[in-house]
C-alpha cells in the first residue's frame, strides 16, 4: 500500500514520516528528551498513575533505561499531542524512555533485516499493521516474548487469549494488550444533514445501519461533475470486505487459510462491485494513483466532497488542528460508526488489529521492552478515565464520540476479524493489494467482478499459502528436533 499507515495506541501517539535510517540514532538525536513539546499530564493524573504502578508493577529497576523502536511513526508524542499514560508510567516507574529509529513505510523490513543481520537490532517493532506476523517469525526477525513477559500473571491473564492467536513454534511472538479497531467509518455530521440523510450513528443505535442504507447514501451523494464521491482513502476495500465477518486470509490453529471462496465473502464482494459500477469511489487511478489530498488523510470530508472515510481511530484521536480535514471537532462535526452490517446479518463486524508489539531478534534490552509493555497493560483499564479525559479536554471529543469509541472497541473484542494477508511474504502482499482487494473496487482502474478475481488469482494465492504453511511446519519440526537432541 502506497499510503502511509500511522498507527496509534490507546490515545494518539505522534504521527511522523521518518527519514530512512539503518543505524540507531545517537543519544543527542532521539529519545524522549528531544521530542517536540507534548502536552503534559496533570499532577493529579501523574499521582494516580504512580499509585497504579505501585500496585501492579514490580519494583525492579532497569539496568538500561531506554529502549529502541524502529518504525515510520514515533511512539513519543509530538507538538500538540498528549503524553500518554503508559509513557508517563514508564518514565516515572523505571526512568524509561523510548529512542525512536525512523524509517519509511516501504523500507521498514529492509531496515529491520539490515539491523538484525549486522548485530545492531532495535528492541521492538509494531505488530499493529498486521504485516509482521508470521513472516517475521519464519525469517528469524523476532523472538518469543515468553522469557520476559509472564502471560499467566494477574497483569496479563486477560490478554493471554489474544496473545495465543500469535503463536509460532510454541512461543508467543506478539505482546498484545487488546484487539483494536483497524477501521471505522468516519463522516461529517454537517454533510450528512445538508444532504438530508439520517445520521449513521443514530441508525447504528437503532440497529438499522445496514449495507442497503449505506449503499443508497453513497449513490445519492455521488456527483462526479461536482467532484463529490462517497468513498475515499486507502482502506475501504478491506474495511468493507470484513463486514461479512470473514477475512480473506485467516490463521487457524497455526495454519493459514484462504477464505476467498467463502460464500459470505462472495456476497460482500458483489456488493462492493455494485458500488464501484455506480462510480461512488474517488478514483485513485485517474488522480495520480493517490487519494484526494495526497498524503493528507481525510481531505474532502470537511468540505462536503467526501461522504464516508474508512480509516483507523488514530486519524481523529488527535488535536483539533490535526483532524481539521475531517471537520471542526469542537463544533461536533466529526463522527464515526462501524462499517455497516449485511442486511441479513445480526452482527456488526469490525476489522481488528492487535494493539501490541514484537520483540526483535537479539534485542539489546528485552527487560526494558517487557517493562514498557507491562506499563501499557497496567494503564489499559486502570488509567482509562485519564485517557478519556484527555480525549474530552485536549482533543475536544464529545460524549457521542466517546460512547461510539467504547462501542467499536467492544465489537472488535467480541468478534475480532484478523486478516493475515499482508503478514505472509512480500509477494503475497503485493498480489493481494493489486490483484485481489484492489480489483473489485477498482483502486487500480481495472475493476472486475469477484468471480473473475477468483478464477485468475485463487490458485496463485493457494500456492503461496501452501508454501508458507510448509515453511511454518518445517520450522516447527526443526525446533522440536533441536529441542529433542539437546
Amino acid at each position: 500500500m502506497r499510503g502511509k499507515r500511522f498507527i496509534a495506541g490507546l490515545c494518539t501517539t505522534a504521527l511522523c514520516c521518518g527519514v530512512v535510517s539503518c543505524t540507531p540514532l545517537s543519544d543527542d538525536e532521539s529519545g524522549l528528551e528531544n521530542t517536540p513539546s507534548a502536552i503534559e499530564l496533570e499532577e493529579a493524573d501523574i499521582s494516580a498513575l504512580n499509585d497504579i504502578a505501585n500496585e501492579k508493577l514490580t519494583t525492579d529497576q532497569l539496568d538500561d533505561t531506554y529502549i529502541t523502536f524502529l518504525s515510520n511513526w514515533d511512539l513519543n508524542p509530538g507538538d500538540g499531542q498528549i503524553m500518554t499514560p503508559d509513557l508517563q508510567m514508564f518514565k516515572d516507574k523505571y526512568n524509561g524512555s523510548i529512542k525512536y529509529i525512523p524509517t519509511t513505510w516501504d523500507n521498514r523490513y529492509v531496515d529491520l533485516t539490515k539491523l538484525v543481520l549486522t548485530g545492531d537490532p532495535p528492541d521492538f517493532f509494531s505488530a499493529m499493521d498486521m504485516d509482521a506476523f508470521p513472516k517475521g517469525a519464519i525469517k528469524n526477525m523476532f523472538e518469543p516474548i515468553d522469557p520476559y513477559i509472564d502471560l499467566r500473571s494477574d497483569l496479563w491473564y486477560s490478554a493471554k487469549p489474544l496473545c495465543d492467536a500469535f503463536m509460532f513454534d510454541g512461543g508467543h511472538y506478539v505482546a498484545g494488550i487488546q484487539s483494536y479497531p483497524q477501521y471505522v467509518c468516519v463522516y461529517n455530521k454537517k454533510t450528512i444533514e445538508e444532504n438530508g440523510f439520517e445520521d449513521p450513528a443514530e441508525l447504528y443505535w437503532k440497529n438499522e445501519w445496514t449495507w442497503s442504507k449505506f449503499s443508497q447514501m453513497c449513490k445519492d451523494f455521488t456527483d462526479a461533475k461536482q467532484g463529490k464521491y462517497a468513498l475515499d482513502g486507502w482502506w475501504y476495500p478491506q474495511a468493507l470486505n470484513d463486514t461479512c465477518g470473514t477475512p480473506l486470509i485467516s490463521l487457524e490453529h497455526g495454519k493459514l487459510v484462504n477464505n476467498m471462496s467463502a460464500p459470505q465473502v462472495k456476497t460482500v464482494q458483489e456488493l462492493m462491485y455494485a458500488l464501484q459500477k455506480d462510480g461512488v469511489c474517488y478514483s485513485r487511478a485517474e488522480n495520480g494513483d493517490t487519494i484526494r489530498g495526497g498524503e493528507i488523510i481525510g481531505t474532502g470530508v470537511a468540505t462536503g466532497e467526501t461522504l464516508f472515510y474508512p480509516v483507523g481511530l488514530w486519524a481523529i484521536e488527535d488535536s483539533p488542528e490535526n483532524v481539521a480535514p475531517f471537520g471542526d471537532v469542537e463544533k461536533g462535526e466529526i463522527m464515526f460508526v462501524p462499517m455497516p452490517r449485511l442486511d441479513d446479518s445480526d452482527k456488526y463486524y469490525v476489522t481488528a488489529r492487535v494493539d501490541g508489539y514484537l520483540l526483535c531478534k537479539k534485542a539489546p534490552n528485552p527487560q526494558g521492552f517487557a517493562a514498557y509493555m507491562n506499563c501499557r497493560m497496567a494503564t489499559l483499564t486502570d488509567a482509562k478515565e485519564i485517557s478519556l479525559k484527555q480525549l474530552r479536554e485536549k482533543y475536544k471529543w464529545n460524549d457521542d464520540m466517546i460512547r461510539m469509541r467504547d462501542e467499536v472497541v467492544r465489537l472488535v473484542n467480541d468478534h475480532p476479524i484478523y486478516d493475515f494477508q499482508d503478514g505472509i511474504n512480500d509477494e503475497m502482499k503485493d498480489v493481494m493489494e493489486k490483484n485481489v482487494r484492489g480489483i473489485t473496487m477498482s483502486t487500480y482502474g481495472n475493476y472486475a467482478p469477484w468471480d473473475k478475481v477468483l478464477r485468475e488469482q485463487k490458485d496463485n494465492i493457494d500456492t503461496m499459502i501452501n508454501e508458507a504453511n510448509e515453511s511454518i511446519h518445517s520450522k516447527r519440526n526443526a525446533a522440536l528436533n533441536g529441542t529433542a537432541s539437546q
